[in-house]
């Protein structure tokens, strides 16, 4: 993982020395906490967050976010066949989340 830090790092200052921060929406403002940021070290968060600014997420957080939304729906879901049909989903989401992580670690390596 040193290494994909290193390369973020990088990507960080050479866009710093464009000028491609200037005039930034929220320009001096702490980072909003977003639910799973706290899960990634500081490297991962801000290269997702500039892949994401580029159109390009990785197959991992667009699973993370339909994860975080079947929860929601979970909780706010009063039926219990479709609670447990809710549960059902999450699981699958779970596990396709858990793949897709362990996959970038692994090509990060």
């Amino acid at each position: 993982m040193p290494n994909f830090n290193r390369l973020t790092e990088a990507q960080i200052r050479k866009a710093e020395a464009e000028g491609q921060f200037k005039d930034l929406e929220g320009a001096g403002k702490p980072l909003p906490d977003r639910p799973g940021d706290a899960l990634l070290d500081a490297g991962e968060a801000v290269g997702f967050r500039m892949m994401a600014e580029a159109g390009a997420l990785p197959e991992e957080i667009a699973l993370k976010a339909e994860l975080d939304e079947a929860r929601r729906i979970w909780q706010a879901e009063t039926d219990e066949a479709r609670k447990k049909e809710a549960m059902a989903r999450i699981a699958k989401l779970q596990m396709r989340y858990e793949i897709a992580r362990d996959a970038r670690r692994k090509f990060l390596r």
